[in-house]
């Protein structure tokens, strides 16, 4: 009778194993896949890619009597014997002069590469890098991409953790949908009207009546017919709702500090990403904020724009107010509070101070929304009249509304969107470059 008890150890290393210096003038073993061939002749360098990075290993004539360098594809994925030397000039400061290759696996019979993935920086259109997604996500640029979404998830979850939240799982098919009006997907499930969540709203709000303070990380999906360079039809959102507050100003400040500490983790963890990437990021220590009324006034009058929408934040009007507080605060982000009332779903507090507007925010960073939040309503009867007020049919609502009947605390919370973040954090011009597989009004595949 045999038994697994864990993980063997395997013979094969990884980068890590080796930069520390301690293996250099001894026999390594590690595999990866050919990124390229350099065939200088008398000798043949062979770059192997790793999810750390890449590798550079040197192959000698007569090194390996019984190998035809000749007959080494790239792609091919390989595992490979060698002495480890110091080389500044290498990836990662190291080369391995091989003295042994076995071919694990080779691309189709007469395959060449669609694009030139070895390229430092692949010089093709988006449309070409999406179809080929799963070729074209091998190029080292592409995968230091999502390495730092990778990162920032990671500050996303350490640091709620950190703040006594709890992870939730909620679900993406439901019976209603969360944000009101036409655009969501619609299903049939089995017989019954169904639909894919728009968002956890309902849901992480009935959490914080347990836990007090949740979080999620999933996919969200908005049925809109638009193609623009900022939005999806399927994104991830990062969610947290926090019960008890005394403001909606503390879901801000937890959002500041949430984004402090995950950009310190990235600066930490991800330095080699953001070198490939040539990102500087952002000083976060401080954010400032200013009333929605406020900042359509500010950029009215230094750009000279009339205000054309007094109710909402025209694109244009977002990036003039980014514009504002980087030139004036030097701040590449900005909280726009009190968005009013008519523009803000039903569960959105109104502002006792002028219910004209409500107790929510948006997070501006280089002039694009990437987050939106706020204050809840929390009191059962509020709840319903602002539905009736609405044109709503509260009976249509009675699982969400049982939260609110049988008591909640004040609470508010707020959505990420992950891929319009990395999107400005790494100055990239379409939501499509920040997402592994994108879906659109026209992208189904790959």
């Amino acid at each position: 009778m045999e038994f697994v008890t864990g993980i063997k150890e395997k013979e094969t290393i990884n980068i890590a194993d080796i930069i520390s210096g301690e293996r250099y003038g001894s026999t390594v073993k590690l595999n990866g896949a050919v990124h390229t061939i350099r065939d200088m002749s008398e000798f043949a360098f062979v770059v192997l890619r790793k999810s750390e990075g890449l590798v550079q290993c040197v192959f000698e004539d007569g090194r390996l009597a019984d190998f035809n360098i000749k007959s080494l594809r790239e792609e091919s994925t390989v595992e490979v014997e060698g002495i480890v030397h110091k080389e500044d000039r290498a990836p990662n400061g190291f080369e391995i002069l091989l003295t042994k290759i076995i071919v694990l696996s080779e691309p189709a019979k007469e395959t060449t590469m669609p694009i030139p993935i070895s390229k430092w920086k692949l010089n093709t259109s988006l449309e070409t890098k999406l179809a080929l997604r799963p070729v074209s996500l091998r190029n080292i640029r592409e995968r230091a991409i999502f390495k730092i979404q990778e990162g920032l998830v990671r500050g996303f979850r350490d640091f709620l953790f950190a703040q006594n939240f709890t992870e939730v799982r909620t679900p993406k098919i439901v019976a209603g949908n969360a944000e009101g009006g036409a655009n969501v997907f619609k299903l049939e499930y089995f017989g019954k009207k169904a639909f894919l969540a728009q968002s956890p709203q309902f849901y992480k709000q009935t959490m914080v009546g347990i836990y007090d303070r949740v979080f999620e990380v999933a996919p969200v999906f908005r049925a809109e017919k638009h193609n623009t360079t900022r939005h999806l039809n399927e994104y991830t959102s990062m969610d947290f709702e926090m019960g008890y507050i005394e403001s909606f100003e503390e879901i801000m400040e937890m959002e500041q500090a949430m984004l402090l500490y995950t950009f310190e983790l990235l600066k930490r963890e991800y330095e080699k990403e953001l070198k490939i990437l040539n990102i500087e990021l952002p000083d976060i220590t401080k954010i400032p904020a200013v009333r929605f009324d406020e900042a359509k006034r500010l950029v009215s009058e230094k750009y000279n724009r009339k205000i054309k929408n007094p109710y909402d934040l025209e694109p244009e009007e977002e990036v003039l107010i980014g514009k504002y507080f980087e030139e004036e605060y030097g701040s590449d982000f900005v909280f726009v509070t009190h968005y009013p009332s008519k523009k803000r779903p039903f569960y959105a507090m109104d502002d006792p101070k002028d219910p004209k507007y409500t107790l929510s925010f948006d997070l501006l960073f280089k002039g694009m929304e990437i987050t939106t939040g706020g204050q809840r309503i929390h009191q059962y009867d509020e709840q319903v009249d602002k539905m009736v007020v609405r044109g709503m049919d509260p009976e249509d609502f009675t699982n969400y509304l049982m939260i609110h009947k049988h008591g909640m605390p004040p609470h508010g919370g707020l959505g990420i969107g992950l891929e319009r973040l990395t999107m400005r954090l790494l100055n990239e011009s379409n939501v499509r470059e920040t997402t592994l597989f994108p879906r659109d009004v026209s992208k189904l595949e790959p």
